[in-house]
């Protein structure tokens, strides 16, 4: 199966360049189509000087350009998006699909000084719940967003949902590539699944004056924790095929999940 991961940066309210990027895809026959966070809404530094009635516009138009793209090229799009409930905003991921649309508002947000989602949006801090698990033709595929992936009761909740890939939008930043590179290979890995990462480009100012550049670097990373495809730093569709083979190779060659399994644990 094809699945693609768009590595862009903010792409305003013009439907032009996703579906430029939807319609390359369709013809390449990709039936997932990943996009990194903060491109449909401004990024976090940006959003704190945000009327909130503006994010509300600009999800509402985001949302059908959204669908519109995911019906007229018969694509599964994964695109984070910023939700706007009763006057309050919450770091969402829309999982749209031509019949049927999925809001997964992340469960763990950063909480740094600098860099602190948590305190600006509502989402709910609570007991941890599975993340959304989607079926495309016969693969289980995952949607975690990018902070997640470094807390292990996520990736124990795939292993036991048997999923075949997880996709993972970011906006990594801070010369953090190797860091990310090392952790998704690893997850990959010890979970035997495909990992799909896309992350954006671009770059922000905070309010001391110091530019954050988003990185790029986007992935598709196979279940023996090899790097099968990768970006630079500049706009590029990726685009690659998950094989059932490979995932059924690596799971009997190293058989890490039937090592859980007859325990019972997953």
């Amino acid at each position: 199966m094809k699945i693609a991961a768009l590595q862009i940066s903010s792409v305003g309210l013009s439907p032009n360049r996703l579906d430029y990027y939807c319609k390359a895809a369709h013809k390449q026959d990709v039936k997932l189509l990943v996009l990194p966070e903060y491109i449909l809404n401004a990024f976090f530094l940006e959003l704190v000087k945000t009327p909130v009635d503006m994010i509300r516009q600009q999800t509402k138009k985001q949302m059908e350009t959204l669908k519109e793209l995911a019906h007229k090229y018969e694509l599964a799009i994964v695109a984070p998006i910023v939700r706007v409930y009763k006057e309050e905003l919450f770091k969402s991921i829309a999982i749209v699909r031509s019949s049927k649309t999925t809001i997964y508002d992340q469960q763990i947000l950063i909480n740094y000084p600098h860099w602190n989602e948590e305190k600006f949006f509502a989402n709910e801090v609570a007991p941890l719940q599975t993340p959304p698990v989607i079926r495309i033709e016969g693969f289980k595929i995952a949607v975690l967003a990018g902070f997640e992936i470094h807390f292990d009761w996520f990736w124990m909740e795939l292993l036991r949902k048997d999923v075949d890939a997880v996709v993972v939008p970011s906006s990594s930043t801070f010369g953090s590539v190797q860091r990310w590179r090392e952790v998704l290979r690893t997850r990959a890995f010890c979970n035997q699944c495909y990992v799909l990462r896309a992350n954006r480009i671009g770059e922000c100012k905070d309010s001391g004056g110091h530019t954050w550049y988003f990185y790029g670097d986007s992935a598709l990373i196979d279940p023996n924790g090899k790097i099968l495809v990768e970006l630079g730093d500049k706009e590029e569709l990726l685009i690659a095929s998950l094989e059932k083979e490979t995932l059924k190779r690596a799971r009997r060659e190293w058989g890490f999940r039937n090592q859980l399994k007859k325990r019972g644990m997953v």
